[in-house]
């Protein structure tokens, strides 16, 4: 049975952050607001995290992965970026993008995109996502919350809650979340291309 997280949206309160970050630790799966929608979250070395997602969202093996990092020191030490794409990505950041670069061997093998091998990463801007990522001091693995067959992410945190009882170890609720997810771009082939258009305003990149 998941726990369930009612937490301010602007000033999240420590002992839920930590409690939080303790379920991420002993290897649990938390779902939690971002700046865009809601989305599921793990540590990145945890396995049988990411198999739950691919469970739940019913993922194929083509799917990107997102790896949600606090600030551009965390995100630099995981992807490869020439001058041009650092320059693009560091001035859309923090934000509702989601970026598709190559890999660097920091990333566990599992997580990448099995033939370019290239991650997807982004910088969230919400208060709560930003404090759980402070606290648990690395980046996290995540996915938009997003059921099978349905066209929108999950909004609301009890509803989740309800849904995924039996599926996520942890629910952290604030109050509104957006309904949107990220925009993608895709600077793998070296330059941008707007993959799907999303939160983020995607006429910086087209």
């Amino acid at each position: 049975m998941a726990r369930y997280f009612d937490v301010h949206p602007a000033d999240p309160q420590p002992r839920s952050v930590r409690q939080v970050v303790d379920i991420l630790r002993d290897g649990g799966l938390i779902a939690y607001p971002t700046d865009s929608c809601f989305a599921l979250g793990a540590m990145l070395g945890n396995a049988d995290a990411k198999d739950r997602i691919v469970r739940i969202r019913h993922l194929d093996d083509k799917h990107h992965f997102t790896i949600v990092c606090h600030d551009f020191s965390q995100l630099g030490q995981l992807v490869q970026l020439d001058n041009a794409t650092f320059r693009a990505i560091k001035a859309a950041t923090p934000g509702s993008y989601t970026f598709i670069v190559p890999a660097t061997s920091e990333v566990p093998r599992r997580l990448l995109h099995p033939k370019k091998r290239t991650v997807g990463v982004r910088i969230v801007d919400h208060p709560v996502a930003c404090a759980v990522l402070e606290e648990l001091g690395e980046p996290m693995l995540s996915s938009t919350l997003l059921l099978p067959g349905e066209e929108e992410p999950m909004v609301d945190g009890w509803a989740i809650k309800e849904e995924l009882d039996h599926q996520v170890d942890a629910v952290i609720d604030s109050g509104e979340c957006g309904t949107e997810p990220t925009t993608v771009v895709d600077f793998s082939a070296g330059y941008p291309e707007v993959v799907r258009v999303g939160a983020g305003d995607p006429s910086r990149f087209e």
